[in-house]
């Protein structure tokens, strides 16, 4: 699994003009799942994520998680996450798990971020065409691989 996470003071996620999730401030994580990911993977990522101090404190330092201040967690679907641009200069998409696994690593992956932060977790809708708008605030924006544990 990968993620791109970005600290936002808002965001949210649109299908067809209309608003399907929001949040304040927190966390819009873009998830990638591929073919070989599993619980273990989510485990770990949705812990590393819970965790990770990416939010100032009161020194202007980045001491605090998104539990720590009681921030949201908005989880975006993003295959494009696994591209491969190797070969030519159009990407191959071929190492992103297909709908019928990553769906399901997709629902397990939000309820354990739901555990770990013991709050409700924002999601777009799973394989929608989604506009997404943010007011990163940093701007911070971190990538995480499960894989390599980074």
């Amino acid at each position: 699994m990968r993620v791109l996470i970005q600290r936002v003071k808002k965001a949210s996620v649109s299908i067809e003009g209309k608003v399907f999730s929001e949040i304040s401030q927190g966390l819009l994580i873009f998830l990638g799942i591929e073919a070989a990911d599993n619980q273990e993977d989510i485990n770990w990522l949705a812990g590393k994520i819970a965790r990770l101090r990416i939010f100032s404190d009161q020194n202007d330092a980045m001491n605090l998680s998104v539990q720590d201040v009681k921030g949201d967690c908005l989880v975006v679907s993003q295959f494009t996450l696994h591209a491969n641009t190797k070969k030519g200069n159009r990407p191959s998409f071929i190492n992103a798990a297909k709908p019928e696994t990553a769906i399901p690593l997709y629902e397990k992956f939000i309820l354990q971020l739901e555990n770990e932060t013991n709050k409700k977790t924002y999601t777009g809708s799973f394989g929608a065409m989604m506009d997404i708008a943010l007011v990163n605030d940093g701007p911070v924006t971190i990538w995480i691989d499960s894989k390599k544990r980074e």
